[in-house]
């Protein structure tokens, strides 16, 4: 068996190779590159379970970043056991043909209740007064102590949100480090996420300084970790799930439901909260797709006709055809909606900013009834961001409560977005290795990963 390192550099692209990338560019070179064909719905959780699991989502049931667990009646999104996605993980196929493989999952998604042998996750410590202090999950447990010890506490604040920097992505990357030398796994899986937040924020534009920015920080991190690998006699994969396009127009898919008397919501301390048990019809919003839950199948003709009456959508599918797009799972909902290239859905379903619930100006990932990039920004009406925060800090770690009511609820901020296949393979994902031989396949799939990887340590 060779070792592998694969790593994940979020919202990679074939035109984001050159100049401002040098060393992630001189490995395609000195390797192979090819165009990676992703699945629908092109986003995080969905993406890397077929990396995993060599399936689409009607096999492996991962149909979106969340989705409404119906035996709950909730939406939750952002999971993170293992035990959701259905099928033979790329490790369980290692160590079938070899069961002295070993593998390390340094942050892809559904880290936790796994069979691999060494893992890392985002796990927050939530204290019952109500602060969330940064922490990870990790498989043996001591690893968390190691890598603290090391490298300090797992910088989640800037992992996610309004403050996000390469600061987080680096601790991944030493992380990883750390793992394969202490613990040499035969399969390394890492995941370096840092570009995709400035390509949501400001879009794909690479004359845009902050995105040359990231592109020179990701370049060097991921140059960084591929050359410890190289030295460490691994061989080097590079992913990405999807890439990122230009987006300037919202839609507010489940204000138009409520608009039509199909969304209900429940009142709660002067806020508005959906409400999953008594709705008509509700949309689970995860980037430019949506899954449309209807109670009563009487109900689809109305449902269709509000959602086509909408800009920005660009198809809806239904249990006739969405088989086309591999989400025929039961866990999909009745309908799912496709934005088209230049839209994203929104998960906002009051009509007055003074309903939102508090959530809604906060980063609260597990709280809101859809994906929300607006979280990575922070709100232009507070003319001193830095001392609102900094208050709020200091207010908590007197003992107040202090809510981090400081992301706004202005969609339009938004600049760039996935889901969608897109239109040109050169916005799309792709795959990068410094071994030639294995990317010999004209037409490379998200669902070839989980094989290709084998090969890689196999062959």
């Amino acid at each position: 068996m060779k070792p592998v390192l694969a790593m994940i550099v979020v919202g990679l692209t074939p035109r984001h190779l050159g100049p401002l990338t040098p060393r992630l560019s001189a490995l395609a070179r000195e390797g192979a590159m090819a165009s990676l064909e992703t699945i629908m719905p092109a986003v995080t959780c969905s993406v890397q379970a077929s990396f995993m699991t060599g399936l689409t989502p009607r096999k492996h049931g991962i149909v979106a970043n969340g989705w409404l667990f119906r035996d709950q009646m909730e939406v939750m999104l952002w999971r993170q056991s293992n035990r959701l996605v259905e099928g033979e993980k790329v490790w369980e196929a290692g160590k079938r043909r070899d069961p002295a493989f070993t593998c390390a999952n340094m942050f892809w998604w559904y880290n936790m209740a796994s069979s691999h042998d060494f893992g890392a996750t985002p796990r927050p410590i939530y204290k019952a007064d109500g602060r969330k202090l940064p922490d990870c999950y990790t498989v043996p447990a001591n690893l968390r102590d190691r890598l603290t010890e090391r490298l300090g506490p797992f910088p989640l604040f800037q992992f996610w949100g309004p403050a996000t920097t390469i600061a987080s992505t680096r601790w991944i990357a030493d992380a990883t480090k750390l793992v394969m030398t202490e613990n040499n796994p035969t399969l390394t899986l890492a995941y370096l996420p840092h570009l995709d937040y400035d390509l949501q924020r400001f879009g794909p534009d690479e004359t845009h300084p902050a995105i040359r920015k990231s592109l020179a920080e990701i370049d060097t991190v991921a140059g960084d970790l591929a050359d410890a690998a190289r030295a460490s006699g691994r061989s080097v994969v590079v992913l990405s799930e999807y890439g990122i396009t230009k987006v300037d127009r919202p839609i507010h898919i489940n204000r138009a439901l409520r608009d039509a008397r199909l969304v209900a919501v429940r009142e709660e301390d002067g806020g508005e909260l959906l409400d999953p048990t008594v709705s008509k019809a509700f949309a689970v919003a995860d980037h430019q797709i949506a899954h449309v839950y209807v109670s009563d199948p009487g109900l689809r003709p109305k449902v269709r006709e509000v959602l086509e009456g909408l800009p920005g959508i660009e198809r809806i599918y239904d249990k006739t055809d969405v088989h086309v797009l591999n989400l025929d799972h039961p866990r999909s909902g009745e309908l799912v909606a496709m934005a088209d290239a230049r839209s994203w859905f929104t998960y906002y379903y009051w009509t007055d900013d003074r309903r939102a619930p508090d959530f809604a100006r906060t980063v609260e990932i597990h709280r809101k009834p859809g994906y929300d990039p607006v979280e990575l920004f922070l709100d232009p009406g507070i003319s001193s961001p830095k001392l609102a925060i900094g208050k709020r800090l200091l207010m908590r770690k007197l003992g107040f409560r202090a809510l981090m009511d400081v992301i706004p609820l202005d969609a339009s901020l938004v600049k760039g977005s996935h889901g969608r296949v897109t239109d040109d393979s050169r916005d799309g994902p792709v795959v990068i290795s410094d071994r030639a031989d294995l990317l010999d396949r004209k037409n490379l799939r998200a669902t070839d990963v989980k094989e290709l990887l084998l090969d890689a340590v196999f062959k």
